[in-house]
């Protein structure tokens, strides 16, 4: 993500807030981040050397609640990035009903170029440099990109150091071990395959009829792409980041999974036990993907990667919006006017954020939920939002994204509004 990817979130919220009429003050507050902190963080390498790492944590908005959002560990994490991925965490919250604002942290690292140990003192360094800005009840940081259940549990222990009280709250997606969640390791991609499952409903879909292609096989494309197969769905189509392949007659997506664990490569195999063959195929490019004849193409790997130097060769008929700002703001209407639909990142893959609340709350109570419990309760959450926005789409003839983004404006709105704007105190 560089500099235009932030530019382009404002633009959408500005062109969308407009078109649906939503109040300037509210636009404005939005494309205002509310705090940025940047920061050295200082790292003892295990030559003894100290190097120093810079670290990023956005507050954009807390109109709704305190901020929440993930940390990132990527070589390309910078300001304008993680100020986009901040404000579209404002908006999903608002989208799925959350008491949440958005927010977003990263630090500009390879991290499979440190040790274990630095990778730790990474974490805690990152935390120490932070804890005047995250809390329970402040600002809740998750895993992202190349952070993990472990990594967080390191920064609860340091924040917890610091503070010198417990404090679970303070961190999600964390080790069940230390109050982590049951259901947090696939709830993005159950999100997206609940979603998937509204329009099943809507369109009484024979899931063995409806092709999937999808683009990225990392946590999020993994599991939505699992429940698929695994509900009759007919995934023809997966990729990496070294390239993917495609099958008319679909793959066999555990089998797939499970050599990617073993030789790093995403292979079409199919496996009875520990045996698997090769099963007919072509190779093909991510771009490529892309441009398939699916029913259903699931960009769940990097952002921008649908824009206008591909717009028109896309042929699905839906797009799932797994990855964070796959399809850029300039084709929106084109998508629309072409009959595409588009289910929007902000809704698609909020089943995180929606379990993270869930693990937070769980944490605050001091009681954990039976797994069925999260299942049954993202469930209604999804299902809810997805509605509301279907509704509004149908109602005022909106794109899904368009009607995401407006309803959550509109309850960001509301909030804003509750406090008194330029109407409420020019009033006579």
């Amino acid at each position: 993500m560089s500099d235009s990817i932030f530019q382009d979130a404002l633009t959408r919220v500005r062109t969308i807030g407009e078109s649906a009429k939503v109040s300037p003050e509210v636009i404005e507050s939005l494309m205002h981040p509310m705090r940025t902190m940047t920061a050295s963080l200082p790292v003892r390498m295990d030559d003894g050397s100290t190097h120093y790492f810079t670290g990023y944590r956005c507050r954009y908005n807390n109109a709704l609640g305190p901020t929440k959002g993930g940390i990132r560990f990527h070589p390309d994490v910078n300001l304008p990035e993680v100020q986009a991925l901040a404000l579209w965490m404002s908006i999903k919250c608002a989208v799925v009903g959350l008491p949440y604002g958005g927010g977003k942290g990263g630090v500009t690292v390879d991290p499979k170029k440190l040790s274990r140990m630095e990778l730790e003192r990474l974490s805690r360094s990152y935390v120490r440099q932070m804890a005047d800005v995250i809390s329970p009840e402040r600002d809740i940081p998750a895993p992202d990109v190349y952070t993990n259940e472990r990594i967080m549990g390191w920064m609860m222990d340091e924040y917890e150091a610091i503070t010198r009280k417990k404090a679970p709250g303070v961190i999600t997606g964390k080790p069940i071990s230390l109050g982590g969640s049951l259901g947090r390791d696939d709830a993005t991609g159950r999100g997206a395959y609940l979603c998937i499952l509204e329009l099943e409903q809507k369109h009484n879909w024979i899931p063995s009829d409806i092709s999937v292609a999808v683009q990225g096989f990392g946590n999020g494309g993994y599991h939505a792409a699992r429940l698929l197969h695994e509900r009759g769905y007919k995934v023809v189509a997966i990729s990496d980041s070294k390239g993917g392949i495609f099958s008319q007659n679909g793959f066999d997506v555990p089998s797939i999974y499970e050599e990617k664990q073993r030789s790093r490569q995403v292979r079409a195999v199919y496996c009875n036990h520990s045996v698997c063959e090769q099963v007919e195929h072509q190779i093909l490019s991510n771009a490529e993907l892309l441009e398939l004849d699916v029913d259903i193409l699931i960009p769940a790997a990097l952002d921008g990667v649908i824009g206008k130097h591909n717009i028109d060769n896309i042929k699905a008929n839906y797009i799932v919006e797994v990855a964070n700002g796959p399809v850029l703001s300039d084709v929106d209407d084109i998508l629309h006017e072409k009959g595409i639909h588009v289910i929007p990142d902000v809704l698609a893959n909020a089943g995180g954020v929606t379990v993270s609340y869930f693990e937070w709350v769980q944490n605050r109570s001091g009681y954990a939920w039976e797994l069925q419990d999260v299942h049954e309760r993202l469930g209604k959450i999804m299902s809810k939002a997805f509605n509301d926005i279907w509704d509004l789409a149908k109602a005022e003839k909106r794109s899904m994204r368009n009607a995401a983004y407006t309803v959550a404006m509109r309850r960001i709105g509301q909030a804003i509004e509750a406090h008194g704007t330029r109407d409420y105190f020019n009033a006579d």
